[in-house]
């Protein structure tokens, strides 16, 4: 009999509330649960109306569906995870897998529409608009997710993301700000806001947000990539050279680093060295036609005119615009009727602005370095016959 009392109180106590929830939520699903509520109630009266005994099952059963299950559901409710909700973002899922984007925003929108205040369906729908590339859209779903929870650190991120993406790097830059004094580990604010600072060409500043997150994550390659590249663009070739290293070490396929320390090998005259970098460089079908190119300028450095024209030719065999750069580098002009243009396609390069850019600086700079000597040379040369004729002079006189 006590047992039947206790029942009756907890399933009565659920009762109102399933009740008052329908009420306030408007949701189906409440309907269901209140029924089985009811279900197992009506069973319990049955027994004891006709002063008779359940079977064990049948008991089970009805704890289950009037007691345990609306419990649980009533009890993760207070930790913010919703039935509805969840049984929204399952179904929201599963269509999306079956390609039914349209079908997926329109149950969302529907059940925010009711549910202002649903995190998970707001980040699923700036999930869906950021992939379809409406970026606006999501960055307006993920400021209502973080408004929902100020925790949710990568919505944090993604909104500063698509801002920069959408060319607002001043709002992007501030957000990132406020998002590492918050979280100053979370590494890749770091890395976007250097990339930023990069494009800004305030590379010292660059440096200063790659260092302080070293602080905290000194085994991503990424961060001493991008003080690799803001050091090129300082023109401190050995901080540069020294991270590059570093990068290539933690991620041996990152064969733009190694590419970029062969550069300034080359630079500084380490030419053995800078080969040997770039014959691993070979491996790599992205790095390959610069390896190519810059084997050419060592060989030419050494005086091996033949294996630098091969090595040239193959370099703008693999992508057309090897051509261009060759033009450029005075180093080349006394082999130029050897070298030939390619009309293939060009090579695709898998690198981001700022790796084009760091890759432009070092080209300039060598071909720079090569006019210098060139003229350094030539002035050498002139002073030189200037001293022979005024030797002639002097002994013609005489």
């Amino acid at each position: 009999m006590l047992e039947r009392v206790i029942f009756y109180i907890f399933a009565l106590i659920i009762f109102i509330m399933l009740f008052g929830r329908i009420i306030k939520r408007r949701d189906s699903i409440y309907v269901y649960l209140l029924a089985g509520n009811a279900i197992g109630l009506l069973l319990r009266l049955i027994e004891m109306s006709n002063n008779m005994e359940l079977g064990f099952a049948l008991i089970i059963l009805c704890y289950t569906i009037s007691v345990i299950v609306p419990f649980v559901i009533i009890a993760l409710e207070y930790r913010n995870i919703f039935l509805p909700e969840m049984y929204t973002i399952i179904r929201a899922k599963f269509l999306l897998k079956l390609g039914q984007n349209e079908a997926v925003r329109k149950l969302l929108i529907r059940y925010i529409d009711k549910h202002s205040n649903s995190y998970f369906s707001h980040k699923l729908l700036a999930e869906i608009y950021e992939r379809e590339g409406k970026y606006d859209d999501a960055i307006d779903e993920y400021v209502i997710v973080v408004d929902l929870n100020k925790k949710d650190y990568d919505s944090y991120y993604k909104i500063a993301f698509l801002l920069n993406q959408t060319e607002k790097s001043e709002e992007s830059k501030r957000m990132l700000e406020e998002l590492l004094e918050k979280k100053p580990e979370y590494y890749q604010a770091s890395d976007l806001l250097g990339s930023i600072l990069y494009d800004q060409e305030l590379f010292k500043e660059a440096v200063g947000v790659y260092l302080q997150a070293l602080k905290y994550n000194p085994d991503k390659y990424e961060l001493y990539y991008g003080l690799g590249m803001s050091y090129t663009r300082l023109n401190d070739f050995q901080a540069a050279k020294e991270y590059y290293d570093k990068a290539a070490k933690l991620n041996s396929l990152l064969f733009h680093a190694k590419v970029n320390a062969a550069q300034i090998m080359l630079i500084e005259g380490e030419l053995e060295e800078a080969e040997e970098r770039l014959i691993e460089c070979l491996e790599d079908k992205d790095s390959e036609p610069d390896a190519y190119f810059y084997l050419a300028i060592i060989s030419m450095l050494k005086g091996e005119k033949d294996r630098a024209v091969g090595y040239v030719n193959i370099a703008i065999e693999l992508d057309k615009r090897m051509y261009e750069r060759v033009c450029k580098q005075e180093i080349f002009k006394p082999v130029m009727d050897e070298i030939r243009t390619n009309k293939t396609q060009s090579h695709k390069y898998h690198m981001n602005i700022q790796e084009l850019k760091t890759r432009k600086h070092l080209d300039d700079t060598i071909a720079l370095i090569q006019s210098l000597k060139g003229e350094a040379k030539s002035r050498a040369n002139k002073a030189d016959k200037k001293i022979i004729d005024i030797d002639k002079y002097e002994q013609r006189e005489f």
